[in-house]
Parts: C-alpha cells; sequence; structure tokens
C-alpha cells in the first residue's frame, strides 16, 4: 500500500551535517537548518554498543609481558641452564638426594622442634649429635643415647628456602630437582649482575659478553657438577653463588646498603666462609675509589655518609644474624657454633679434636687439593681417574691464568681480588679438603668474584687463548658432571 504522503525517517542517533546541501523530498516543505551542536554528544550516543566493545589485555599478563621483554635473555638463560643440568642430573633428578639435611630441618620446624627426631634421620652421615654430660654439651661418642639430640651440621637458611615446599610435600621433597632450579636461577642472576655492571660503566663487555661469561659459571666451572647433585654439601654451594649474585648487585658503590646486608646475611648463613665477603661491601662504603687512599686518610672529616651506609649494612644483616646466633646457643651452646665440632662418628674427628676447625696444620694438603691434584691415567687398562681429594683448579677453572695478567686494571679490580683472597682462606686452612669431590669445591664460594675479576680485566673472548682456555674449562666439567660419583652413591653402589 503507497502512503499518501512520505515522511523523512528519524535517526537512530545525532549525526553530524553533511557538506553536501540534500534536495528537499518532493511535497515537503524543507526543514531549516539545524544548529551546530554547542554540546558535547550524549554519553548513550557517544560510548560503544557493550557487543562492539573490544577488550584489551588484562593488566596482570601486560606486566608480565613488559618483564619478559625486559629480561628476556634472563629467562632464556634460565630455560637452557635448567633444562641441561636437568639433562646431567639424569635419573637423581627424579629422586630426592641421599643427603636430604636440609628437608629434615625444615620438616622439625614444621612439628615444632629445633632438633631432629632420630628416629627418622635416613643416615648418620655429617649430623651434629649433642649429649650432656655433668651439665656440658659434649658430642656423642659411641653408641647413640635416648636423650642425646640431633642437629643439621650446616647453616641453615636453605632449609628456610625449603620450607614452603617441604610443608606441601613433607620428607618427602626432592631437594635434587629443586637444586638444579635454583642453579639455572644462578646463572640467570650472575647475566643480571654482569649486564648490571655494564650499565653502570664498571665493565666494558657488551650482552654476548656476559652471556658467554655467565654460560662459563654454569657449565665451565665446578658449579656443573655441584649443581646436578642435591645433597646437602653441594645445595648450599649453589645456593650460596646465587645469593652473592644478589649480594654483589646490591653492594657495588654501596649503592643499596639495607639489600646488601640482607642478602649478605642470606649467604653467610648457607656458606659461612661467606661472612668474609663482607669486605667487598667496607671497601665500596669507605673506599670506592678510584683514588681510595685519599678517600681512608679524609674519613675523618668525612665519616658520616659512609658510617650511615655501614649502618644500613648491619641493620639489614641483623635479624638473621642474631636468629642464627640464638639457634646455635640453643644447640651448641656458642652463636658461632654451627656443629661441625660435633659431628657423629666422623673421620674428621680426631683432626678436629687435635687441631680445631681451622688450622695452619691443614695448610698444605689443601693446597694441594686446590692446586696440585692432576687427573690419574693408567694405559692398562686405558684409564681416566680424579682424586676424590680434589683436582687443581688450573684445569677446572683456567681462567684463573687470565687474571694473574689483566689488560687492564678498573675501579673494582682491587676491591674483588681483596674479597678472593679473604674468602679463600678459610677453605685453605680448613680441617676437610671437601672430600669426595671433583675438584676443589670450596672455591666455588668465590668463583663468581674471580670471574667478574675477567669480567672488567679487559681480556676479549675473542682471543684464541681464550677460546681455548674455556673450551678447556667446559671439558674439563663435563668429565666432571658426568664421572663424578660422591659419597653417597659410592658407598650405596648407585
Amino acid at each position: 500500500m503507497s502512503r499518501s504522503k512520505s515522511k523523512r525517517p528519524r535517526p537512530s542517533a545525532p549525526e553530524a551535517p553533511s557538506t553536501v546541501p540534500q534536495a528537499p523530498l518532493s511535497g515537503a516543505t524543507p526543514a531549516p537548518p539545524e544548529p551546530a551542536p554547542s554540546s558535547p554528544l550524549p554519553l548513550e550516543a557517544a560510548a560503544p554498543s557493550t557487543a562492539s566493545t573490544v577488550k584489551g589485555p588484562h593488566p596482570v599478563l601486560s606486566a608480565v609481558r613488559l618483564w619478559l621483554s625486559a629480561y628476556r635473555v634472563e629467562v632464556m638463560l634460565f630455560l637452557v641452564a635448567f633444562a641441561v643440568l636437568s639433562s646431567f642430573s639424569s635419573q637423581r633428578f627424579l629422586r630426592q638426594s641421599a643427603a636430604p639435611h636440609f628437608i629434615y630441618q625444615a620438616q622439625s620446624w614444621l612439628d615444632g622442634r629445633l632438633d631432629v627426631d632420630p628416629q627418622v634421620l635416613p643416615n648418620l652421615e655429617d649430623w651434629a649429635c649433642v649429649r650432656l654430660v655433668e651439665g656440658q654439651k659434649v658430642r656423642c661418642e659411641g653408641r647413640p643415647l635416648r636423650d642425646d639430640r640431633w642437629f643439621v651440621s650446616f647453616p641453615s637458611f636453605p632449609a628456610v628456602v625449603m620450607l614452603p615446599f617441604v610443608a606441601l610435600h613433607g620428607y618427602q621433597f626432592n631437594d635434587t630437582s629443586f637444586g638444579v632450579f635454583v642453579g639455572a636461577l644462578a646463572v640467570a642472576l650472575f647475566y643480571s649482575l654482569l649486564r648490571f655492571l655494564a650499565q653502570e660503566g664498571e665493565t666494558e663487555r657488551n650482552r654476548d659478553d656476559n652471556v658467554v661469561l655467565s654460560l662459563v659459571l654454569a657449565f665451565g666451572t665446578l658449579f656443573f657438577y655441584c649443581a646436578i647433585r642435591g645433597e646437602v654439601w653441594f645445595s648450599a654451594q649453589v645456593m650460596g653463588v646465587a645469593l652473592t649474585c644478589l649480594y654483589v648487585r646490591n653492594a657495588v658503590k654501596a649503592r643499596r646498603p639495607l639489600l646488601a646486608g640482607l642478602f649478605f646475611s642470606m649467604a653467610v648463613l648457607t656458606r659461612t666462609p661467606l661472612v668474609f665477603a663482607g669486605l667487598f661491601f667496607v671497601l665500596e662504603a669507605l673506599c670506592p675509589g678510584p683514588d681510595r687512599l685519599a678517600q681512608l686518610k679524609a674519613l675523618p672529616t668525612t665519616w658520616k655518609p659512609a658510617f650511615r651506609k655501614l649502618g644500613l649494612f648491619g641493620l639489614g644483616a641483623g635479624p638473621l644474624a642474631l636468629l642464627a646466633a640464638a639457634y646455635n646457643v640453643y644447640r651448641f651452646g656458642k652463636p658461632g657454633e654451627f656443629g661441625h665440632s660435633y659431628l657423629f662418628n666422623n673421620r674428621v674427628n680426631a683432626d678436629i679434636d687435635r687441631f680445631g676447625l681451622f688450622n695452619l696444620e691443614y695448610l698444605s694438603r689443601n693446597l694441594q687439593a686446590a692446586f696440585l691434584k692432576l687427573p690419574q691415567v693408567s694405559l692398562s687398562p686405558p684409564r681416566l681417574s680424579y682424586d676424590p681429594h680434589g683436582l687443581t683448579l688450573l684445569l677446572t677453572l683456567p681462567l684463573l691464568v687470565f687474571l694473574l695478567v689483566p689488560r687492564t686494571r678498573p675501579r673494582m679490580h682491587w676491591p674483588l681480588w681483596l674479597t678472593v683472597a679473604v674468602c679463600a682462606l678459610p677453605g685453605l686452612i680448613y680441617q676437610n679438603t671437601g672430600y669426595m669431590q671433583f675438584g676443589f669445591r670450596f672455591s666455588l664460594d668465590y668463583t663468581p668474584y674471580l670471574l667478574l675479576l675477567f669480567a672488567v680485566g679487559g681480556w676479549s673472548l675473542r682471543n684464541r687463548a681464550v677460546v681455548a682456555v674455556l673450551a678447556l674449562g667446559v671439558l674439563v666439567n663435563f668429565w666432571g658432571a658426568v664421572a663424578f660419583r660422591g659419597y653417597t652413591e659410592f658407598v650405596r653402589n648407585w
């Protein structure tokens, strides 16, 4: 049916006036022009319909993408290191190690006790046993008694880190795969430290150099065989490397003294020799250089900023240090005793009773383990083996030769060398060489500082001699990762 009168359709929303004049419809009176709007469009008209709204990415996803973009190299290094270390860990990766001391420590805390239940101990290797005799705490001798108290004979911070995982899995928590994870994280943290130093102008290394040096730490040092095993001795050393990276990053130029102190205390309560690494922060606070002698002479008049940093450093380190000291007093009666004087039925007890834990009497055999022990070659039958007391660092860390003849000696050269010297001293006069081991494992406490010395030393990674030495280090430590059978595997014929 046709309409007698044509009507103009009503628009569903206001439209902007056209720039082209429209001809009036036939038989209709032209409408007067509409005035330009003097106010913004109504909200209803301006807002898009719900159906056409396109939602942006979730804020959490955006933050994750931004973080991955900023730290993509660290993430890739972590993934590569984790894949390689877990592969070399082999069947160990799938099971708890035979020396899961930190797991038993953590579970004891969760059970509300400060000692370890002797009924659940997996073995008697390197546990501290305390017996009360006439009111005095002494080392247990002979057959264990019902009233003896058993403790982990190592600093307890790794048990603190494992605590939430032990709460979920109990005594069955896998410390081997956890150690591989921490090892891969340490590699990423070392790269992050190198990148930070390059940004601060402390090194002239580019990204590729820093990646190579991080991979050298992972696969060209004793870190390789330590990170794939679990076990109380090696787990602590690998975690110590990770915490050292965090400590040094915050200690450079003493810029973050509170955080430096916190990570320092964590590192010390993982590996006690790292207490001497505090010298690095002291030097950075008192005389950061380059004219250190003049800065030391001026301290009587300029001491306030430096001592303020030292005070904040102590404030960061203090809480954990006080807790550890109180725990040691409760266990062994001394704030600085972590339990090695109370090792139960251990082969080193005779030396400890005669000379103590540290003595120059031990220097000769430790120097041999660190620098003079060579691989053992047999021709009939053909066989290559290592001495379980040690293997020279000139093979396990051959990069050392370039540290003796650096191309440059920048600001951090002497603080790093002095830190290496004081951290190395305890291991050289300690009652134990580190047996059983592939290489002098106590050197892992200061290996990050040695690699930092190479980073600031000016040697090019494209130098043929450097390339050859790096390849030798990777080859030797590959051998260690494949061939080393620790004490727990040796005695159990795994």
